[in-house]
């Protein structure tokens, strides 16, 4: 389940960024982890905050790929989520640069962010 979950968000590399997008022709964040989701029989609800609840708390550093990532980027909230690949990247459906890509959760911006991870399907 985890590589084809992860194979998929990878295939998805490039797919525009559309706010409220759920579907291949553009995605945004809590969209795109649904949609990957979904291609593994997982059902996500909607929207980032309702994802954040779900799961197994993973603490940070002891990631899996196909594990959610979460962010505070708009608000003091969680606002933005990515899925774990390994090796501290995670790919996600960003609005600036406007691409599913990516990114290293070491990077200052992202480090600054992060809320929590989160496991819903086993490694």
């Amino acid at each position: 389940v985890v590589s084809t979950l992860v194979q998929t968000a990878l295939d998805l590399r490039g797919t525009p960024y559309r706010n409220g997008g759920s579907d291949p022709r553009g995605f945004d964040c809590s969209g795109f982890t649904q949609w990957v989701f979904a291609r593994t029989g997982v059902r996500l609800p909607r929207e980032t905050r309702e994802q954040f609840v779900l799961g197994d708390v993973v603490e940070p550093g002891t990631q899996q790929p196909g594990d959610l990532v979460f962010f505070r980027t708009t608000s003091k909230e969680v606002s933005h989520v990515g899925i774990v690949l390994g090796d501290d990247r995670f790919v996600h459906a960003p609005s600036s640069r406007g691409v599913v890509r990516v990114e290293s959760m070491n990077l200052p911006y992202w480090r600054q962010r992060l809320m929590g991870i989160r496991r819903l399907v086993e490694p």
